[in-house]
């Protein structure tokens, strides 16, 4: 069995297991950078030496996070090839990723948050700020969300997480308010919470939604979904 083949076995087990498309859309990237420096081998050549090479190879160009990346694509590749009898041994068993700097924690401090509130000019800017802010969510799970899937009395949502895994999420009074104003400022039948402005309107895609709040700063994404969580 070669390399591409074992990903086709590997890509459709994740499927299975409810992998979301960006996580495969990245594994399919990590599989393209491995062929292209082993070429197509058969799976039973390769050996651990060759991915320390490989590896190695990787980390003169690669942040130490993504090099840990790309060393655990590896494992889980080869681990699924010996776990489903294609090989007779893990090749990437004794493999280990990187040790990782200790960074300091960034905050995103409430003057930040009202310079950005301020700089929005729809209601459904200031919905998805408020929203995003309020319950720390992902893009992706942002485009997922329904109407129905809202409990205003709660003040709660259900969202899908990475690999399909529903959680709750809180939202405060100020993102309720604003999100009631937002959805009745819209005058069309779509499920989505967060729509685009076209004819015919449409679900926010995750490009969208980014387009959206990176007008009023680049580093909202970063800050809103990577650290308002460490703020709490």
């Amino acid at each position: 069995m070669i390399l591409s083949e074992l990903w086709r076995q590997y890509e459709t087990d994740k499927r299975i297991q409810g992998f979301s498309p960006n996580t495969l859309k990245a594994y399919s990237l990590h599989l393209k950078m491995l062929v292209t420096e082993l070429e197509d081998l058969d799976i039973s050549e390769i050996t651990l030496v060759l991915l320390k090479e490989y590896l190695a190879k990787q980390s003169e160009r690669l942040k130490q996070s993504s090099l840990g990346h790309r060393i655990r694509f590896v494992r889980s590749l080869f681990r699924f090839a010996y776990e489903e009898t294609f090989l007779p041994t893990n090749p990437s068993l004794k493999l280990r990723e990187p040790k990782m700097d200790k960074r300091i924690p960034k905050f995103l401090m409430e003057e930040d948050v009202i310079h950005l509130k301020i700089s929005c000019q729809t209601s459904r800017e200031k919905a998805l700020l408020e929203f995003l802010y309020s319950t720390g969510c992902r893009i992706g799970e942002v485009e997922k969300i329904n109407i129905e899937d809202l409990n205003w009395v709660k003040c709660s949502a259900i969202v899908n997480g990475k690999g399909s895994k529903q959680r709750a999420i809180y939202f405060t009074t100020e993102c309720k308010v604003w999100l009631k104003k937002y959805l009745a400022s819209r005058e069309d039948s779509c499920k989505a919470l967060f729509v685009t402005d076209t004819n015919p309107v449409k679900r926010m895609a995750i490009p969208t939604l980014r387009w959206a709040i990176k007008r009023h700063l680049v580093l909202i994404l970063y800050l809103v979904s990577a650290l308002v969580r460490k703020t709490r």
